[in-house]
């Protein structure tokens, strides 16, 4: 990445925000055409047989993703490198300022990382046939470097164990009652790429002030934004104040004490590319991959087994969740999130003193 690994994020990510503000407002090499899977691309991938995939989403999703797409191309495997966001760009820069190229495709929970590996001219255009046909065009980079793999929610929920449904908290606000000290766990903005967009948005609507007064609620903090609602499901806290909400879709339809909670406030929503990087050391079964991810079948599956969103206009909601477009949300900013990283962070640690 051409940048020294022990720089911080606001070192690698000055300067960026001009890179940030292209995407939508001026293309710097016209998108590729839109490539379909053909019989050609599958047996090149074969001859590579390995893809290589570093994400932060939840391990077992990625995993069945994974699963997924080598039970349709039997003669590829992929490897997937999960961790939290800020860890996986971390490990991108090291990398590369090694001149390592270990990875084909990456997924982030921090959409701002794209703008920065756009700009550091390391990523491969290329645009699967279904992303030209189904993804709007905000959910498509105008290079044609990446596009939108997951679309979730950063929510509320309640263990229903320990609270009853009349008495659980309906609102960012309601998490300050006092009778929630000590009942409460959330993720780190360090750790999760996930937790650094929502705490973003949170701070810029509800203002610095809120977790000021949450901090003061004796909050169980943990790393990643899957570790709420695995802590929620073992009954070590009984409200999360953020993380996954795909996590909490899965457990309540496996039957696991869990509820999801949307604020009346807005729940902050978080938008996970896939891109490809351009020294990849298995191109065409990184893009035989990237395909399978952004089709109709990798999105649908998202849905189905993830508890994820999509952004494919083929995809469908599952039955018995709320619609996307029935929760109020926050506004996602990718743009400012690049810019105020750092800063969030800091603030972050001198609030809740971890």
């Amino acid at each position: 990445m051409r940048k020294h690994p022990g720089l911080s994020r606001r070192d690698m990510l000055k300067g960026a925000v001009l890179a940030g503000a292209a995407l939508s407002t001026r293309v710097l090499a016209a998108a590729p055409p839109a490539e379909p899977v053909t019989p050609t691309l599958i047996e090149a991938a074969k001859k590579e047989g390995q893809v290589v995939y570093y994400t932060s989403t939840d391990l077992p999703v990625a995993e069945k993703l994974a699963r997924a797409f080598e039970a349709k191309y039997p003669d590829i495997t992929v490897r997937v490198e999960r961790t939290g966001a800020e860890r996986v760009f971390q490990r991108v820069g090291q990398e590369y300022s090694s001149n390592i190229h270990a990875v084909d495709v990456v997924n982030s929970s921090d959409a701002a990382h794209f703008i920065v590996w756009k700009r550091d001219g390391i990523l491969a255009p290329y645009v699967p046939e279904e992303v030209a046909k189904y993804y709007p065009e905000e959910h498509r980079d105008a290079d044609g470097q990446f596009a939108s793999f997951r679309v979730w929610l950063s929510i509320i929920a309640y263990n229903t164990n320990l609270v009853k449904a009349e008495e659980a908290p309906q609102s960012f606000a309601d998490l300050l009652d006092p009778k929630w000290k000590g009942k409460i766990v959330k993720a780190h903005p360090g750790y999760s790429g996930t937790i650094m967009t929502a705490t973003y948005q949170m701070q810029r609507d509800l203002g610095w002030s809120f977790f000021e007064k949450l901090a003061k609620q004796n909050i169980m903090q943990v790393q990643s934004s899957t570790d709420p609602p695995k802590k929620l499901d073992l009954g070590e806290r009984a409200v999360m104040a953020d993380g996954n909400e795909y996590n909490i879709l899965q457990m309540k339809e496996a039957g696991r004490p869990v509820e999801p909670v949307y604020a009346t406030e807005g729940s902050p929503i978080i938008v996970g590319p896939n891109g490809i990087f351009k020294d990849c050391p298995h191109p065409n079964a990184a893009r035989l991959f990237q395909s399978f991810a952004l089709g109709r079948e990798g999105q649908q599956l998202n849905v189905e087994i993830g508890g994820l969103r999509s952004v494919h206009a083929q995809a469908k909601e599952k039955a018995g969740r709320r619609p996307l477009k029935d929760i109020k949300t926050m506004k996602d900013d990718p743009v400012a999130v690049e810019r105020e990283g750092e800063s969030i962070k800091s603030h972050y640690t001198r609030i809740f003193r971890v």
